[in-house]
């Protein structure tokens, strides 16, 4: 076609030259606009998408209007394409559907506008294949409503670059709400690999009736939990830290449930600790994300006492049989009476638990020898040094005590290997035979003979006093002189003068 063009170009130049640039201009218009990019007047380069859900559970029926919500958001994303960024998004959102069953307030994080019932959120430019959410509004309950009702919230998402894209979401009022123990006995001695049983409970302290039936979920994620117990009625998710179960029964005002068998979990090898935690919910409908069907006998419910149910979910704190051993690193203090010399202490993680949470890291303790004097213990962190990464003795003779979960230590710091930071110690005097001590510490270090070190004090005799080595002699030597040579100077001159 191109090649045709060029032709006619040709005839033309040799025919009607004022036909030809008629002809160009024109084909030089067509060519502009199609390379062009999209303008703000309506062009469309992209397509957006909104993943916001189709159904959202605001608050419990029984909760009325203390109730609150801030979990409801608008994701929004750009689809794949050739199109680049998607410019100037904004998403409409209008709560006026809620009216009589919730109250929408101004939300967002700082880039909403309006005070209801209708919200406008800035999104911004969002890159191509990228997406953004906002919470455009904060959910409150209100009073006299029941489980069921209902509401709907639409939405428009629109960018100066892509067509607009509408959506609905209807949100309902749950109930009523089940609480689950206040808090359960913390299990000790874990064996990884070895089941552990637990039976959940919860009662209905409410007015309603759970029509629908109620769920179990139960999460161990990040934890190093797993279920292993795995009953037809339950959900999970692929790694079995997660778990839903569904039961018919409609658990009424002033009554309580427990499982009639027990749910067991295990511990993952190497853990120290984990923590499970469970909850119950009048709303059984099954999570997305858990997509693992149970293949054992379904659990049941079955009546129970109601005590100490009062919590809205319930933790389960677990500790194991795994330890974490420590040993100290120490070094003599080895230099003549005067120096100040460095010495690196500091502790060795022979696991095979390994602590994550800087709370639990430990710490190790040193006492120096006695005729010496820490004089600093110098760290630095995030381009800022410090005098002291250790916590000082308030009385002379105590212990340092160094918290290696603590900043000062996290360029030194290693998981599983050795963490050792340079005192600074000034040789005193000699004091033949002494001993200072280091001492390690973590909560699940279950091999106390090797916690404790020596810290040797090796201090050599100040070397003899030499005059020409001390530097006030040699500042009064060196005036001395001056005043010599200013003085056969002035002699000199007033010789030549008379």
């Amino acid at each position: 076609m191109l090649q045709r063009i060029r032709t006619r170009i040709r005839i033309r130049i040799t025919r009607r030259p004022a036909a030809l640039a008629a002809l160009a201009a024109s084909l030089a218009a067509a060519l502009a606009t199609a390379s062009a990019p999209a303008a703000a007047d309506g062009s469309r380069d992209v397509a957006l998408r909104l993943e916001a859900p189709a159904a959202f559970h605001m608050y419990n029926a029984d909760e009325g209007a203390e109730a609150t919500n801030s979990d409801f958001v608008v994701p929004v994303a750009v689809v794949a394409g050739d199109g680049g960024p998607a410019r100037n998004v904004k998403v409409v959102v209008d709560a006026s559907g809620l009216e009589g069953v919730a109250r929408a307030e101004k939300g967002g994080y700082g880039n909403c506008t309006g005070e209801g019932p209708v919200f406008t959120c800035a999104y911004g430019n969002l890159q191509n294949g990228d997406g953004e959410a906002n919470a455009p509004f904060n959910l409150r309950g209100v009073d006299g409503v029941k489980p069921g009702d209902s509401g709907t919230v639409t939405y428009t998402a629109t960018a100066d670059n892509a067509a607009p894209v509408t959506g609905t979401t209807r949100m309902t009022v749950g109930g009523p709400t089940l609480h689950s123990p206040k808090e359960e006995r913390a299990v000790k001695g874990v064996e990884p690999g070895k089941s552990v049983p637990l039976t959940p409970r919860f009662a209905n302290h409410s007015r309603f009736t759970a029509k629908r039936g109620v769920a179990l979920h139960i999460t161990t994620a990040q934890s190093g939990l797993l279920m292993t117990s795995r009953p037809d009625n339950c959900s999970f998710d692929t790694a079995f830290t997660s778990a839903w179960c569904t039961f018919p029964t409609k658990a009424a005002p002033g009554s309580a449930y427990r499982t009639s068998s027990p749910i067991n979990y295990t511990a993952a090898p190497g853990k120290l600790t984990g923590t499970l935690s469970y909850s119950w919910s009048s709303d059984p409908r099954i999570p997305d994300d858990l997509t693992v069907r149970g293949k054992g006998a379904p659990l049941t419910l079955a009546r129970t006492a109601d005590r100490g149910l009062t919590n809205g979910s319930t933790d389960v704190h677990v500790e194991t049989t795994v330890q974490a051993d420590y040993e100290p690193v120490t070094a003599t203090v080895r230099g003549r009476v005067g120096d100040t010399v460095t010495v690196r202490l500091g502790l060795r993680d022979h696991g095979p638990g390994r602590l994550i949470d800087s709370e639990a890291l430990g710490r190790f303790e040193v006492v120096p020898p006695q005729g010496t004097t820490v004089t600093s213990i110098p760290f630095t962190f995030e381009d800022s040094g410090g005098k002291w990464a250790c916590e000082r003795p308030e009385k002379p003779g105590g212990a340092f005590v160094c918290d290696i979960g603590y900043d000062g230590f996290s360029e030194v710091r290693h998981e599983g290997g050795t963490t050792a930071i340079g005192f600074h110690v000034r040789i005193d005097r000699q004091v033949p035979g002494a001993r200072g001590t280091i001492r390690t510490y973590n909560p699940y270090d279950r091999t106390p003979g090797n916690n404790t070190a020596v810290i040797p004090l090796d201090a050599s005799p100040a070397p003899p006093y030499q005059p020409y080595r001390d530097p006030v002699i040699w500042a009064a030597g060196f005036t001395g002189a001056v005043a010599a040579v200013v003085l056969v100077a002035v002699y000199r001159r007033r010789r030549r003068v008379s």
